[in-house]
């Protein structure tokens, strides 16, 4: 599985991913990335067929990949999916929360149906697959001594430079990934002392479905120009932190928010 990048620096065997968000973009990146490294990965999507194509790429490759049909907005699939995830490879120790979804539009424009869907999703879906994550970690740690003292658990949220700039264009998108920073870091501090460190990363510009074609405009194109590198962030510079953040090399690393995003933010 490790073919499709250059080195793994932060092996992840032994480790079970649950990745949401994975049906496109970086969620689809960081599932191969994580199988790649050697973790058993589950992830999935509202439409199981664009996550099952996936699977069966890891798993044709010699991973441990699991697809399943998942909506972040609704509690009970989340937990269904953890309750797959556990019937499959066993604890979840590694969480992804990576789901994300935009409504382009300025703020006087944009309905309040779809500030609704971008809440529902950006944060409120963080917020309950990162919360069921942990509470089934804190069970194992208060049955397992032996897991606990392992201090395995790890929570990425993933953020966006966004929450600190201000823009025109998607501010509905930017308040939720601002409110996903704090989250991060409240999560962290509440379960410091459970083994289980949270952190966000906040990548910049990165030319996924989810910009759908607008780097393509000519407007797109300026703001590529406007960057202090005169250049689209590559989604493999994600890759290193991903890994790290995940593994057990970072065990000291919690209720840190990082900007990852090619110095477009200076």
């Amino acid at each position: 599985m490790t073919a499709a990048f250059s080195s793994i620096p932060f092996p992840l065997a032994g480790r079970t991913a649950l990745i949401t968000g994975a049906s496109s973009g970086l969620g689809a990146r960081f599932a191969r990335l994580y199988a790649a490294a050697g973790a058993n990965v589950v992830f999935g999507a509202r439409r199981l067929d664009r996550v099952q194509g996936l699977a069966d790429e890891i798993n044709g490759a010699g991973g441990q990949a699991l697809a399943l049909a998942l909506d972040v907005t609704d509690e009970a699939s989340i937990i269904a999916a953890y309750d797959a995830a556990e019937g499959r490879f066993g604890t979840v120790d590694t969480i992804i929360a990576n789901a994300g979804t935009s409504a382009a539009g300025r703020s006087t424009e944009v309905s309040a149906d779809d500030i609704r869907m971008v809440t529902d999703t950006n944060f409120t879906g963080v917020y309950l697959t990162a919360r069921e994550g942990a509470k089934r970690l804190v069970a194992r740690n208060l049955a397992d001594p032996a897991f606990r003292a392992q201090e395995r658990g790890r929570i990425i949220l993933i953020g966006s430079i966004t929450a600190h700039l201000t823009a025109q264009g998607d501010v509905a998108y930017a308040a939720g990934k601002a409110a996903v920073a704090h989250l991060g870091r409240n999560f962290a501090r509440e379960w410091v002392r459970q083994g289980i460190n949270v952190n966000v990363i906040q990548p910049g510009y990165i030319s996924t479905e989810i910009a759908g074609d607008w780097f393509d405009t000519a407007g797109g194109k300026a703001q590529i120009a406007g960057f202090h590198r005169r250049r689209m962030q590559d989604a493999a510079s994600l890759d290193p932190m991903m890994l790290y953040l995940a593994s057990d090399a970072s065990a000291s690393i919690t209720g840190a928010v990082i900007d990852l995003d090619d110095g477009q933010s200076l």
